[in-house]
């Protein structure tokens, strides 16, 4: 093998040249937003806040202020590097916007999901942390 490729240089019909710089290709697209609409991330932020508001109003005393500070550096940050994520290098895809989010609904593993029960899904959870601390703050005021 390399006895023919002596031959091909030293005859002039091979030629060695530089080896192409490619750009590295990413095996897979990534999308960092979901897709979602970015009002939902901060209605879901705004009702952490919300439960943290309730607990503070219905138990407050200055021995809580610091763990009420953590609980609010804490859901700044599961929410704040998210959003730092999604405006990484590279990062081709945008969150959609309301109109196009309530025309097409989202596509989800299990298939394609309304906008209407995508909305649910997103905050039932935050709703019901709310509604949780209000009943834990109710029972506590009538008990106290």
């Amino acid at each position: 093998m390399a006895e023919q490729l002596q031959n091909q240089l030293a005859k002039g019909k091979a030629r060695i040249v530089e080896a192409p710089v490619a750009k590295p290709v990413h095996q897979v697209e990534v999308d960092r937003n979901f897709e979602l609409p970015t009002g939902f991330y901060a209605a879901t932020v705004g009702l952490y806040f919300a439960f943290l508001a309730v607990m503070f109003a219905g138990f407050g005393n200055p021995g809580l202020i610091i763990p009420m500070a953590i609980f609010g550096v804490f859901i700044v940050g599961m929410f704040g590097v998210p959003a730092l994520w999604t405006r990484l290098k590279d990062n081709n895809t945008s969150p959609l916007s309301m109109d196009q989010f309530q025309q097409q609904g989202i596509m989800t593993q299990t298939g394609r999901l309304a906008s209407q029960d995508a909305a649910i899904q997103m905050l039932i959870l935050p709703v019901l942390i709310v509604l949780w601390g209000i009943s834990v703050v109710t029972i506590a005021a009538v008990i106290l």
